[in-house]
């Protein structure tokens, strides 16, 4: 436990060392008047409006988290499906992968003022923009992670009169599961800011509701401290994700413990 505690410390040590030291440089930037405060907010006046506004961005944040989670969930679903069926049929992976790729090539910024004219202003483009944008890393990286299994195993359960069912359960499956994970950490840390994105061009309430009416008032310490409030939030997701990978590939973690002792 000591050690599993100091190996933690000195992860952290020089990341959190690096934020200590951009703030601090920051702070002196601002102090000395280099940059005017009307265009560089200071980090502790960032961090007064943070407090001072706290309320307003918590209720805007939760509107923003619950479009996320289901953005999320519902885009995993579909890429799960997408990849289950292009491992299948030959011919569906054919059809339907140049057309994920083709998805990927718009710009968000180009997609979310379409789903807002056609779905209006509440949570049904913001959820539908989350799923185009999570869809993608879960679908690719799963298929790879289906096709990567180790195809002597299939053979020999194949030959003991396994069904692709159960050939999908103990052996595909498991063996996607480090390609799910990686796919799924991209996912959460682009679904936050797509969510933003649809709120900042069309919502009644959110983060990205919250930040047009702050930049039209030219409060840029507000505007970064809800910029800091949206990287915190996807460092959360990340972390819960983390959290999961250890819980459901706990092998993968005493592998690398066994390395570092």
């Amino acid at each position: 436990m000591k050690r599993k505690l100091q190996s933690t410390i000195s992860k952290l040590a020089l990341p959190v060392s690096a934020v200590i030291i951009i703030l601090v440089v920051w702070q002196l930037v601002c102090t000395l008047g280099i940059v005017p405060s009307f265009l560089l907010p200071s980090p502790i006046d960032v961090g007064r409006a943070f407090v001072t506004d706290f309320p307003l961005l918590f209720s805007h944040s939760c509107v923003t988290l619950f479009e996320t989670f289901l953005g999320l969930v519902l885009g995993i679903a579909l890429g799960f499906v997408l990849a289950l069926l292009m491992d299948r049929f030959n011919l569906l992976y054919k059809m339907l992968y140049p057309l994920i790729v083709l998805t990927q090539t718009v710009p968000t910024v180009a997609i979310a003022p379409l789903l807002v004219l056609w779905f209006g202003y509440e949570t049904a483009p913001k959820v539908i923009l989350i799923i185009i944008i999570v869809f993608f890393p879960i679908a690719v990286n799963l298929l790879d992670g289906y096709r990567s299994a180790d195809s002597d195993t299939i053979n020999l359960l194949r030959s003991m009169g396994a069904s692709k069912t159960q050939i999908l359960r103990y052996v595909k499956l498991p063996s996607a599961l480090g390609h799910f994970f990686a796919g799924l950490k991209i996912a959460v840390s682009y679904a936050v800011v797509g969510a933003v994105i649809s709120e900042w061009l069309g919502g009644f309430k959110g983060l990205g509701v919250y930040m047009t009416r702050v930049k039209k008032a030219y409060s840029f310490d507000k505007m970064f401290a809800v910029i800091f409030l949206i990287s915190a939030l996807s460092l959360l997701l990340m972390g819960l994700v983390n959290v999961l990978e250890k819980k459901f590939m706990p092998w993968k973690y005493r592998g690398r413990l066994k390395s570092n002792q």
